[in-house]
């Protein structure tokens, strides 16, 4: 294997060899060998990952080397830009492994090859806890929340839009893959209030979560201003020359983006879309913690309250919390 400089997962070099070289095309196997097992997000976070290690690997007799892992793993706990999270440097070696793992069992690679793979250790959360401050959670008050949805102006499209958004984030607890994609008729109204059905990562089935009387009032205002047809209720903005509407979904990273903007405008920092999941838990949580569980679609509420039948969700809960 070529040397490289330690701290450098990626040179130029290899990530123009990663672009135009598939993993497939350097050890045989790809992400590919892992549908099935992981749902279709995880293979695609595992293409991801597993195309940036054979990028480093650069050989297949490298990428084939358990010691290759290993040195990945501390090329990447000593890359400056962007400096990585543990759990983020343990996800990539994660997918790694179990694409060899699945490559074994389907005949590519020797069993004991995988086995070695799957020795290789990631790194230690408790060694890192320095790199977790840029990732931190950041908890929101009532106050806070309120100040962060009517963030956004709303003499605007855009800015509607961006209402609409938080607000569904907010008394939703949806995530945000599962906002990008949310359609107009996954939403429900009943004499309590509204709902959203939607099928998040973990759900094996559809489930309804909550959704306030506010953000559903702001979708509509966003659907009258917009101007363009589509079943997607968060449209994306092209951003070349002039932005203009289209009627494609927003992504999952374009929320990302538009939550950190309107955190930073009220003087919010290290915000993310789950900070809002994390905020809707927290005040059903204060009522009753089987609210939470239900309305987030955790299978495991943990120690005494496994104990308890859940009560069915009754919509409008996530009224009146900010």
């Amino acid at each position: 294997m070529p040397k490289r400089s330690v701290g450098q997962a990626l040179t130029a070099d290899a990530m123009a060899e990663q672009a135009l070289r598939p993993a497939s095309a350097l050890v045989g196997f790809d992400h590919a060998i892992v549908a099935g097992t992981v749902s279709t997000r995880s293979v695609q976070k595992y293409a991801q990952h597993f195309l940036a290690y054979c990028a480093f690997a650069r050989t297949r007799d490298a990428a084939l080397e358990p010691a290759t892992l290993a040195r990945w793993r501390t090329a990447l706990v000593q890359q400056q830009a962007p400096v990585l999270s543990p759990n983020t440097i343990n996800n990539k070696l994660a997918a790694v492994r179990s694409i060899m793992v699945a490559a074994a069992e389907q005949g590519y690679i020797a069993g004991a090859l995988a086995d070695a793979f799957r020795r290789v250790r990631g790194v230690s959360v408790k060694a890192m806890k320095e790199r977790r401050a840029s990732h931190r959670r950041t908890r929101l008050s009532p106050a806070t929340m309120r100040a962060l949805c009517d963030a956004p102006d709303a003499t605007t499209p855009r800015g509607v839009r961006d209402r609409a958004l938080l607000h569904t984030l907010a008394s939703s607890g949806m995530r945000a893959s599962a906002t990008a994609g949310l359609q107009f008729d996954q939403i429900v109204e009943t004499d309590q209030g509204f709902g959203i059905w939607v099928q998040d990562k973990n759900d094996l089935e559809q489930r309804l979560v909550l959704l306030s009387r506010e953000a559903r009032r702001w979708m509509e205002e966003w659907r009258r201003c917009r101007h363009v047809a589509s079943q997607a209720v968060f449209t994306a903005y092209d951003g070349r020359g002039d932005a203009r509407l289209t009627a494609h979904a927003m992504t999952a990273t374009a929320i990302w983006q538009a939550v950190q903007h309107y955190a930073k405008q009220v003087g919010l920092d290290h915000v993310k879309p789950h900070d809002f999941r994390r905020f809707l838990g927290t005040r059903l949580a204060k009522q009753d913690i089987r609210l939470a569980q239900k309305a987030l679609g955790h299978k495991d509420i943990r120690t005494t309250a496994l104990h308890y039948e859940l009560d069915d969700l009754a919509l409008g809960q996530s009224e009146d919390l900010y």
